[in-house]
Protein backbone atom coordinates (compact mmCIF):
# COMPACT_ATOMS: atom_id res chain seq x y z
CA UNK A 1 0.00 0.00 0.00
CA UNK A 2 1.19 3.50 -1.13
CA UNK A 3 2.17 6.51 1.32
CA UNK A 4 0.61 9.85 0.85
CA UNK A 5 4.30 10.75 0.25
CA UNK A 6 4.37 8.42 -2.38
CA UNK A 7 0.83 9.87 -3.81
CA UNK A 8 1.82 13.61 -3.89
CA UNK A 9 4.99 13.04 -5.40
CA UNK A 10 3.33 11.48 -8.36
CA UNK A 11 1.05 14.89 -8.74
CA UNK A 12 3.76 16.93 -8.35
CA UNK A 13 4.45 19.97 -6.27
CA UNK A 14 2.00 22.66 -7.55
CA UNK A 15 -0.20 23.56 -4.23
CA UNK A 16 -3.31 25.48 -5.35
CA UNK A 17 -3.63 28.12 -2.11
CA UNK A 18 -5.87 31.28 -1.69
CA UNK A 19 -5.49 33.84 1.09
CA UNK A 20 -8.45 34.58 3.52
CA UNK A 21 -9.35 37.66 2.58
CA UNK A 22 -9.62 37.15 -1.06
CA UNK A 23 -13.02 37.15 -2.31
CA UNK A 24 -14.92 33.90 -2.64
CA UNK A 25 -15.70 34.86 -6.64
CA UNK A 26 -11.62 34.88 -7.01
CA UNK A 27 -11.44 31.51 -4.85
CA UNK A 28 -13.82 30.14 -7.72
CA UNK A 29 -11.81 31.45 -10.31
CA UNK A 30 -8.86 29.41 -8.86
CA UNK A 31 -10.19 26.55 -8.35
CA UNK A 32 -11.94 26.50 -12.25
CA UNK A 33 -8.46 27.24 -13.41
CA UNK A 34 -6.53 24.84 -11.80
CA UNK A 35 -9.67 21.95 -12.20
CA UNK A 36 -10.25 21.40 -8.17
CA UNK A 37 -12.67 20.74 -5.94
CA UNK A 38 -11.09 22.55 -2.65
CA UNK A 39 -8.34 25.33 -2.12
CA UNK A 40 -6.20 25.57 0.73
CA UNK A 41 -6.69 29.24 2.80
CA UNK A 42 -2.70 30.30 3.46
CA UNK A 43 -1.66 33.58 5.17
CA UNK A 44 2.16 33.51 5.98
CA UNK A 45 2.73 30.05 5.14
CA UNK A 46 0.07 29.31 7.79
CA UNK A 47 -2.90 26.85 7.06
CA UNK A 48 -5.93 28.38 7.89
CA UNK A 49 -8.73 26.29 6.61
CA UNK A 50 -9.87 24.68 3.43
CA UNK A 51 -12.14 26.22 0.92
CA UNK A 52 -14.28 23.95 -1.29
CA UNK A 53 -17.36 23.56 -3.06
CA UNK A 54 -19.33 22.12 -0.45
CA UNK A 55 -18.46 25.27 1.36
CA UNK A 56 -19.65 27.82 -1.77
CA UNK A 57 -23.24 25.82 -2.30
CA UNK A 58 -24.25 25.92 2.01
CA UNK A 59 -22.83 29.29 2.93
CA UNK A 60 -22.95 31.71 -0.10
CA UNK A 61 -25.31 30.01 -2.88
CA UNK A 62 -27.91 28.94 -0.60
CA UNK A 63 -27.81 31.82 1.75
CA UNK A 64 -28.22 34.61 -1.14
CA UNK A 65 -24.81 36.04 -0.55
CA UNK A 66 -22.86 37.21 -3.19
CA UNK A 67 -19.57 35.68 -3.84
CA UNK A 68 -17.60 38.77 -4.80
CA UNK A 69 -18.68 40.51 -1.67
CA UNK A 70 -18.24 37.64 0.31
CA UNK A 71 -13.91 36.76 1.66
CA UNK A 72 -12.61 33.41 2.18
CA UNK A 73 -12.34 33.55 5.90
CA UNK A 74 -16.00 34.02 6.14
CA UNK A 75 -16.96 30.92 4.88
CA UNK A 76 -13.54 28.19 4.86
CA UNK A 77 -13.67 25.33 6.95
CA UNK A 78 -11.23 26.55 9.86
CA UNK A 79 -10.97 23.36 11.43
CA UNK A 80 -9.13 21.32 9.19
CA UNK A 81 -8.23 17.60 9.60
CA UNK A 82 -5.06 16.52 7.80
CA UNK A 83 -3.02 13.78 7.38
CA UNK A 84 1.13 12.98 7.24
CA UNK A 85 2.84 11.89 4.67
CA UNK A 86 3.66 8.53 5.95
CA UNK A 87 0.26 7.57 6.48
CA UNK A 88 -1.55 5.20 4.05
CA UNK A 89 -3.99 5.26 1.32
CA UNK A 90 -6.18 3.11 3.33
CA UNK A 91 -5.94 4.97 6.23
CA UNK A 92 -6.44 8.11 4.58
CA UNK A 93 -9.97 6.47 2.86
CA UNK A 94 -10.68 5.52 6.22
CA UNK A 95 -10.65 8.57 7.58
CA UNK A 96 -12.42 10.52 4.62
CA UNK A 97 -15.18 7.95 4.78
CA UNK A 98 -15.73 8.47 8.08
CA UNK A 99 -16.04 11.82 8.22
CA UNK A 100 -17.34 12.91 4.77
CA UNK A 101 -14.72 15.13 3.54
CA UNK A 102 -13.39 14.89 -0.08
CA UNK A 103 -9.78 16.72 0.70
CA UNK A 104 -7.19 16.46 3.34
CA UNK A 105 -4.44 18.57 3.89
CA UNK A 106 -1.07 16.46 4.26
CA UNK A 107 1.66 17.81 6.97
CA UNK A 108 4.67 17.20 7.96
CA UNK A 109 5.34 16.16 11.93
CA UNK A 110 6.90 20.59 11.83
CA UNK A 111 3.57 21.06 10.59
CA UNK A 112 4.40 22.34 7.45
CA UNK A 113 2.09 21.62 4.28
CA UNK A 114 3.15 19.22 1.91
CA UNK A 115 0.08 18.99 0.02
CA UNK A 116 -3.45 17.93 -0.24
CA UNK A 117 -4.76 14.42 -1.23
CA UNK A 118 -8.19 14.46 -2.95
CA UNK A 119 -11.08 11.40 -3.07
CA UNK A 120 -10.08 11.26 -6.42
CA UNK A 121 -6.59 10.53 -6.10
CA UNK A 122 -7.08 7.57 -3.11
CA UNK A 123 -9.66 5.81 -5.13
CA UNK A 124 -7.38 6.36 -8.31
CA UNK A 125 -4.91 4.58 -6.16
CA UNK A 126 -7.01 1.57 -4.47
CA UNK A 127 -8.12 0.99 -7.92
CA UNK A 128 -4.74 0.89 -9.35
CA UNK A 129 -3.20 -1.45 -6.64
CA UNK A 130 -6.60 -3.79 -7.08
CA UNK A 131 -5.83 -4.44 -10.62
CA UNK A 132 -2.25 -5.00 -9.80
CA UNK A 133 -3.56 -7.91 -7.11
CA UNK A 134 -5.92 -9.23 -9.89
CA UNK A 135 -3.12 -9.65 -12.46
CA UNK A 136 -1.28 -11.30 -9.94
CA UNK A 137 -3.52 -13.81 -8.80
CA UNK A 138 -4.42 -14.38 -12.85
CA UNK A 139 -0.59 -15.20 -13.73
CA UNK A 140 -0.16 -17.34 -10.58
CA UNK A 141 -3.62 -19.32 -11.35
CA UNK A 142 -2.60 -19.56 -14.87
CA UNK A 143 0.54 -20.91 -13.52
Amino acid sequence: MKTLKQILASKGGKLVTVAPDDSVFSALQVMAEYNVGAVLVIEKEHLLGIFSERDYARKVSLLDKSSRDTRVRDIMSDKVLYVTPDQTVDECMAIMTERHFRHLPVLDDDHTLLGIVSIGDVVKETISEQQFIIQQLEKYIAG
